[in-house]
């Protein structure tokens, strides 16, 4: 039986916006545009992403392991990495960054003699889709979709960039946990944070959700196609409660990470898209939760 949450879901309406990348500025092969429109009813969404605290709570009512720890390895971004060399597996070859570490996963961010004692509130990394499955299953809430994680994530706002306007910062001010410096050798940490933050870090958006974007990627319950955007678009209609094409290899990842950085990867952008097969892990990857509006599971703090 899923226990009942413990933490709060906010209320959202439903609504009507338009979905996708209206600046024309998105990468060509995530699929961004064309801009189409949205219809959605109301619906619930996690306040934050899932914290190491609430995951390791989950973790020691279920016995559940893992797909990190499984495999025995899991991707960490090689500033982050101070281990033992001999703990490296490998490095990605698109993206020699990240590194192949031995033993990383939620409880060893870093690998082996890392831990998250210190980082209670900080969102869970090196979860796997199916892993964000199985805790969304356990806690009786679901992963959102893709349309339903760019409505929240935009709180109310029209066609803007970021969740606060169109400029990444305001009056010299960081609004988000991203990459400052020069990718990938030097993070000058100018808002306080090499990799992960606090979940309520920064303010939220118009609709009480904190850091939609940056700090780490989250995954969408819809599996991933370039083309289908353009296949809504053809609709002349507003889309009703879009889920996503019905297969696929690889899930919707949204909201960017504390690596992204508009020299390489700005997509901390709202309309942003990205993917990675279901069994994926890496130091900025977690989730967070949402239900249906008619849903009656508690959802008071405690």
């Amino acid at each position: 039986m899923p226990r009942k949450r413990r933490r709060t879901l906010v209320d959202l309406p439903g609504g009507t916006y338009a979905a996708g990348d209206s600046f024309g500025e998105g990468y060509q092969a995530d699929g961004e545009g064309p801009v189409h429109t949205v219809d959605l009813p109301g619906f619930r969404l996690d306040a934050t992403a899932v914290t190491n605290e609430e995951f390791a709570r989950f973790v020691k009512a279920t016995g559940y392991v893992t797909t990190a720890e499984r495999e025995g390895f899991s991707a960490v971004f090689h500033l982050a990495f101070e281990g033992d060399p001999r703990d490296v597996l490998g490095r990605s070859p698109e993206a020699p960054w990240w590194l192949g570490v031995r033993a990383a996963s939620w409880r060893a961010p870093e690998g082996p003699g890392s831990n998250v004692g210190r980082r209670g509130n900080h969102p869970v990394v090196h979860v796997s889709h199916d892993d964000a499955l199985a805790y969304c299953e356990w806690a009786g809430t679901r992963l959102p979709t893709e349309a339903e994680w760019e409505y929240a994530a935009r709180g109310g706002r029209a066609g803007s960039r970021f969740p606060w306007g169109d400029d990444l910062e305001q009056d010299g001010t960081h609004r988000a946990n991203v990459w400052q410096g020069v990718f990938p050798d030097t993070n000058t940490a100018d808002d306080g944070f090499v990799t992960t933050a606090p979940v309520r870090t920064y303010e939220p958006n118009g609709f009480g959700l904190f850091q939609m974007i940056g700090n780490v990627w989250e995954w969408c319950a819809d599996w991933f196609s370039p083309t289908y955007y353009a296949e809504l678009a053809d609709s002349p209609e507003s889309i009703a409660d879009p889920r996503g094409p019905a297969e696929g290899l690889t899930r919707v990842m949204r909201g960017g990470s504390y690596l992204c950085h508009d020299s390489y990867c700005h997509r901390y952008r709202l309309s942003a898209r990205s993917s990675s097969p279901p069994d994926s892990t890496a130091g900025n990857l977690g989730f967070r939760c949402a239900a249906d509006a008619t849903d009656t599971t508690d959802q008071s703090a405690g």
